[in-house]
């Protein structure tokens, strides 16, 4: 099972319209790195949620509920969508900052590639940022 970090505008759709909604589509991702990466997730695959704008923080986990497909509604052949399902809120969103503050997590994409909205999350990085989540952001 592979994990995986999207990102959202939470103006847009956010961690608590998909608890509220409990499944949706992942769609809007027009980057072609994001769309590579989009397009490798499989059904059952971990995701966590990360709300850009003025949070930049990773907020819930879900799962990927299918495997990505074509977009039905999209404009071209490329375009592709995953569905999701709601997991858990994060006790503690685990911001950019800390994300850019811990030395371990230095080859995680995220603080390195800003603007892409689908990234693979390796193995350690996902515990340290489960790890960081039960822990109260610093003051």
């Amino acid at each position: 099972m592979a994990k995986w970090l999207l990102k959202t505008e939470p103006d847009d759709y956010n961690f608590e319209n998909l608890l509220r909604d409990g499944k949706t589509v992942w769609n809007g991702v027009n980057n072609n790195l994001a769309l590579k990466y989009l397009r490798q997730i499989k059904k059952g695959d971990a995701l966590m949620i990360y709300h850009t704008g003025t949070q930049k923080a990773v907020v819930g986990l879900a799962v990927a509920a299918s495997d990505a497909y074509s977009d039905p509604a999209g404009d071209s052949p490329k375009q592709a969508v995953v569905d999701i399902q709601a997991g858990a809120k994060l006790r503690f969103a685990v911001t950019l900052a800390a994300v850019k503050a811990d030395p371990r997590l230095a080859q995680f994409e995220l603080p390195r590639l800003g603007r892409l909205s689908v990234m693979p999350v390796p193995e350690d990085i996902w515990k340290i940022i489960l790890t960081l989540a039960e822990l109260p952001p610093a003051k």
